[in-house]
Parts: structure tokens; C-alpha cells; sequence
């Protein structure tokens, strides 16, 4: 690893921690419809209007084309300021961006990524179906070519607030007679196309909100010109994509949750006092919490050394598998902690829905059983499970 901040590098963190401390919202964010959606694209414009969206992303597209340290940079003073949780604008910013920069046309990047930062364009991703979770590459949702457009028939599930979106990020079979990872097609998809059907699931962390959608696309029609990469190409343009999900984009859920865990023994302390800290339960606990946050920051930092490079899917699969369990025993402890109070969700922090949301974690981008044969065959060099 070689990761040094250099001064122009301090000067950086410097402006940022200034400029958060003097913009961060301080409403409490909406947890779901149309008030959360005005919240998360007022905060994302707030940033680039400033000049501080994109910190890695190019010059040309709107970003402030820096390097992944100052991303990393950001972050930190991101998480040190308890700036909003803007969730709405996470998949076009770790997801469908990142991914048109990397493997999409001029075309597409001039039209769809300063839409994404400035807050005018809210994406969500169209991957798993009723049989194609885990293993994503069974999906059976089909897109014949007609023309110079793709007709596209079947449906996605688990699709995060797909009815507050503007695209989609869509996977499609093109050639159903290829083998499973062959024949798949990575496509930009508008929600408002016709055809697209949205019925909604309901969750334990939201009962009163709407969270997942189901999919159902009858013979909706895309432009051929809407394919990120070659047709039939789609499997590698979405583990480029998986790979964003799993490794840098949980660069900031791990330095998130690094003050959190330090926000809890200052809240044990306040709330119970120094004995309570240091009780064989609680101060056990907290203490292997700080020591995993420690040992998840020096991953962090290994990573973003390593991805200046290059992203390897093992890495991505190694932070993605930390950091979801972390987060889960974080807000177990926090729960724990807190005791009873928490079911009044305090203004200092919304202990239930973020405790039922943490048991997530370990399933979005990959089941985290999928993250450990990625880590088992790549790093590891095991057989391949059967």
C-alpha cells in the first residue's frame, strides 16, 4: 500500500470539512416519497452548485476531476460532518455513472452523467428477477432487437425506489440461445417509457413507504443507441458496475460508521457513565467494534491505494463483506445500548428504521455467500463451489 497525504491534500480537506461544516442540511432527512426524493436532489444540487459533486468524476462532465485520494478525503470529512445520506442518488453515483464513464459512449456521458451530479436524475438498477438473484446471470428478462430499438418484455424485483426514479439501469437477455453470461445486455432505460408497470413491496424498516418496487415490462421500447458497451457484452459491463458497488462505493458507508461506533462510546459514556463503558459486556463489544472499524479503515486505505490502478473484483468482495457485517453489529450494539429509548427513534438518530435497514447489508450487491466464494476462489485460490 501507498497512500501519502501530501499538503496540497490537507489544503483540500481543509476546504472541505470547511465548506460542509457551513452547508450541511440540518432537517431531519425523509425516509421515503416525494419529500425524501426533494431532500436527496436539493442536497446533491447544493453540492455541485458549490463545485464539490463528482470529486473523482471528469472535468468535462461536471466533476472536479481529482483522484480517489481526495475522494477518500471527502468521505471522511463527508462522515465527520454527518452530512444527509442522500440514498436516492446512489446508484447514479456509484453505480450507473461510474459506469458510463468506464465502459460507455461520448454520447451517452455527455448525456446522462451532469444529469446525474447536478440532481436533476434519480437512477435505480434493474439486475435481480423472481429467479435471478444470487445468481444473476439466470435473468430471463428478454429485449429483441427491432430496428434500431430493443423491445423489451419480463420483470425485475427489489428495485429501491423505482417509483421515485428517472432511469434505470437495466439488464436484459439479448441472445437467449448464448450460454447464461453470454447473450446479456447492459441498457440505460427512462422510467417514464411506456410499457413499465410498478407495483410496490412492502418492508419491515419503512411500513409507511414505499421501498422496493417489482418491475413488469410489457414490449417497452429502447433505443438500440442505449446499450452501455456491445450487445451481448452486458455481463462484463455489469461486473463493472458490481464492482463500483462493492468496493469504492463502500468507502464512505465504512468512515460512516467509523464515527458512529465513536459517537456510541461518547453516548454510553454521557448516558451511563465510564463504568457502564468498561463493563465486561458492553466495553468488550465496543472495543471489537473500534477494532474492526480500525482494521476496515486500513482496507479502505489499501483499497483506494490499489484501485489508483485498477479495481479487482476480489478486493470489491472483501470491503463489501466487512463492511456489511460490520454495519450490522454496529446498530445491534447501538440498539443495545440504547435500550427501549430507541423505539422512540430520538432526534439524534433513527435507531429502528437503521437497525431494520442494516439487515440489508449483507444482500444487496451480492448475498454476502456470493462475497465469500468471490474472496475464497480469487484471493484464497480455492476450488470453485459446486
Amino acid at each position: 500500500m501507498d497512500l501519502n497525504f501530501t499538503a496540497e491534500d490537507r489544503q483540500f480537506r481543509e476546504e472541505a470539512r470547511e465548506w460542509l461544516n457551513a452547508n450541511v442540511f440540518k432537517e431531519r432527512r425523509p425516509h421515503g416519497g416525494q419529500e425524501m426524493r426533494e431532500y436527496d436532489l436539493a442536497w446533491q444540487r447544493t453540492q455541485y452548485d458549490a463545485g464539490w459533486a463528482g470529486v473523482s468524476w471528469p472535468k468535462e462532465y461536471g466533476g472536479m476531476g481529482l483522484g480517489l485520494t481526495r475522494q477518500l478525503i471527502w468521505y471522511e470529512e463527508y462522515a465527520r460532518a454527518h452530512a444527509p445520506d442522500n440514498h436516492l442518488c446512489f446508484v447514479g453515483l456509484n453505480h450507473g455513472g461510474p459506469t458510463i464513464i468506464a465502459r460507455g459512449s461520448e454520447e451517452q456521458k455527455k448525456e446522462h452523467l451532469r444529469p446525474i451530479l447536478s440532481g436533476e436524475k434519480i437512477w435505480c438498477q434493474g439486475f435481480s428477477e423472481p429467479n435471478a438473484g444470487s445468481d444473476l446471470a439466470s435473468l430471463k428478462t428478454r429485449a429483441v432487437i427491432d430496428g434500431d430499438e430493443l423491445v423489451i418484455t419480463g420483470s425485475k424485483i427489489w428495485t429501491s425506489h423505482g417509483h421515485l426514479s428517472d432511469m434505470q439501469e437495466l439488464l436484459v437477455r439479448t441472445d437467449p440461445g448464448a450460454p447464461k453470461h453470454k447473450g446479456i445486455s447492459w441498457v440505460i432505460f427512462d422510467m417514464n417509457t411506456p410499457g413499465l408497470d410498478l407495483r410496490p413491496i412492502d418492508i419491515m424498516s419503512a411500513p409507511n413507504h414505499t421501498h422496493f418496487v417489482q418491475c413488469f415490462y410489457d414490449e417497452a421500447r429502447v433505443p438500440l443507441k442505449n446499450v452501455v458497451g456491445d450487445v451481448n457484452d452486458g455481463w462484463s459491463v455489469a461486473m463493472s458496475t458490481l464492482g463500483f458497488e462493492r468496493g469504492t462505493a463502500q468507502i464512505k458507508d465504512q468512515i460512516r460508521y467509523a464515527f458512529l461506533v465513536e459517537d456510541m462510546i461518547k453516548k454510553a459514556r454521557d448516558r451511563y457513565g465510564a463504568e457502564f463503558v468498561s463493563t465486561d459486556e458492553f466495553g468488550a463489544r465496543l472495543a471489537q467494534l473500534r477494532a474492526d472499524m480500525a482494521a476496515a479503515r486500513a482496507m479502505t486505505y489499501m483499497a483506494v491505494s490499489r484501485a489508483e490502478r485498477d479495481v479487482s473484483p476480489a478486493m470489491a468482495s472483501l470491503m463489501r463483506a466487512m463492511v456489511g457485517q460490520v454495519q450490522q453489529r454496529v446498530r445491534r450494539l447501538a440498539f443495545d445500548i440504547i435500550g427501549a429509548d430507541g423505539l422512540e427513534n430520538p432526534e439524534d438518530d433513527d435507531w429502528v428504521y437503521f437497525y431494520l435497514r442494516s439487515y440489508a447489508t449483507t444482500i444487496a450487491a451480492g448475498t454476502l455467500q456470493i462475497q465469500r466464494n468471490i474472496i475464497g476462489e480469487r484471493v484464497l485460490g480455492l476450488p470453485r463451489g459446486r
